[in-house]
């Protein structure tokens, strides 16, 4: 026995850091392309989702597609003994808001919370956007399928929850149809402050918007590359004095490429990398495409950790673009140029991420480092509820993912030997019990 002993601790901690489980891999082969399919054709044949579209019609406009979304929850809730709070947020945009807003207009977004059974106020988000367009902005009449922009992101929302309603979670995952991205960000700006209000703890927030093609303009065709948008940091532009403490930190310290969407885009990486190792996660250092923006970013300015997930090509030829032929090219955002069998992958993407975070303990808030002059590293970090033990990670100060880690157990600080400071960056995570762990945090006190 005294021989077991030894085996058996070192087992343990392996198991603990390294473990792997097959509900998760369940989850992955649970994602139907064929619901994928039937839920982007339905989207696309309300014929328009603007904005400021019909609200009243049941067959057209974007109150018929909002309305549909909301039945489809509901549906979902009514299959797993209502698990799922399904609910309008609303706020209305008043014209002349900025010049897409011609009318005054009521954005509404679709709600859909499964509260968690341990912490039912801790929130991971998974959005998609209800609204399309043509060509021009304010055109809200003419046809705007939207299936791809972003009919295919709604409907991995709705698939997540078909799929992860089965299953319960410590934290709450909430899917939602956010509306008014085309006419400026409205609806995220909407349940960014709805959160505030009702004083929700959100983990992060992935945001979806296009994840169904892979034949790019350039004629690149690839069906397994997806690309991860984040900030670099979060700032309070409000408090000046906070500001500039945390510039002079990051000189000094490091964490100019470490903020919480970071931190939250690395956690996507590695889940795929980990259950979907087919899959090419590429990490972009960058809120989103070059001048561009999606619906993560209202929520990233109220402070909240968001990334967004796309596909790596785009088809410009497609996006906001009448339907129409010239020289031969067929434009226009239609149901024949998704495809679905990628939609189905980068929909498992999320609904991996999210049953992963959803089932791991709160990150450490406090998280100290020092090891100035020495060849080693001093981490010390707060005790975490639910936690039972805690992993180290480091990294080249050049390297985009978390590359080294050591699994230390139940401690609240840990000397790595040998490891000089000056050469990497580190970071802490909670290990729960069935080995799913936080997001990483990067040290915010310096141990002197």
């Amino acid at each position: 026995m005294k021989y077991l002993l030894p085996f058996l601790i070192v087992f343990l901690s392996f198991n603990m850091s390294a473990q792997t489980d097959s509900k998760i891999y369940d989850i992955v082969d649970a994602v139907s392309e064929d619901r994928l399919r039937s839920d982007v054709k339905t989207l696309a044949d309300f014929g328009t989702r603007h904005t400021l579209s019909d609200t009243l019609s049941e067959t057209r406009g974007i109150g018929a597609a909002r309305r549909w979304i909301k039945s489809q929850f509901d549906n979902i809730s009514k299959g797993c003994d209502d698990c799922l709070e399904v609910f309008f947020q609303k706020d209305l945009v008043e014209k002349g808001r900025n010049q897409r807003i011609v009318k005054d207009v009521m954005v509404v977004n679709v709600v859909a919370i499964q509260r968690g059974t341990k912490y039912p106020n801790r929130f991971i988000i998974m959005s998609g956007d209800i609204d399309s367009r043509v060509s021009d902005p304010n055109d809200y009449i003419s046809d705007s399928p939207g299936a791809n922009d972003n009919a295919t992101g709604m409907a991995g929302a709705i698939e997540s929850a078909r799929v992860l309603s089965k299953y319960k979670f410590e934290s709450s995952i909430i899917y939602v149809g956010l509306s008014g991205e085309e006419q400026g960000l409205f609806g995220g700006q909407g349940l960014a402050k709805y959160a505030k209000e009702h004083n929700w703890e959100i983990i992060g927030v992935l945001n979806n918007d296009m994840i169904g093609n892979i034949s790019g303009v350039d004629g690149v065709i690839d069906n397994r590359t997806f690309r991860i948008f984040s900030e670099a940091i979060t700032t309070d532009e409000t408090d000046p004095e906070k500001l500039a403490r945390q510039a002079r930190g990051r000189r000094f310290y490091g964490g100019e490429v470490d903020g919480i969407s970071r931190q939250l885009a690395r956690y996507v990486h590695k889940t795929t990398k980990t259950y979907m190792p087919e899959m090419n996660p590429m990490m972009v250092y960058r809120l989103d495409r070059f001048g561009r923006g999606g619906h993560h970013r209202p929520f990233n300015d109220a402070g909240f950790s968001g990334i967004r997930i796309m596909e790596a090509h785009e088809n410009y030829t497609q996006q906001h673009q009448d339907i129409r032929t010239e020289n031969g090219i067929d434009y226009g955002d239609t149901f024949e140029h998704v495809n679905f069998p990628y939609c189905k992958k980068l929909t498992a993407v999320n609904a991996i991420s999210m049953a992963s975070l959803a089932s791991a303990p709160p990150s450490p808030k406090e998280v100290g480092i020092g090891g100035i002059v020495k060849a080693s590293a001093k981490l010390k970090w707060d005790k975490v509820e639910g936690a039972k033990g805690y992993k180290i990670y480091w990294r080249d100060t050049t390297s985009p993912t978390w590359d080294n880690s050591r699994y230390v157990g139940d401690v609240t600080e840990f000397t790595l030997g040998g490891i000089v400071i000056d050469n990497f960056f580190f970071g802490i995570a909670a290990v729960g019990k069935d080995g799913y762990e936080s997001m990483v945090v990067f040290p915010n006190k310096i141990i002197r």
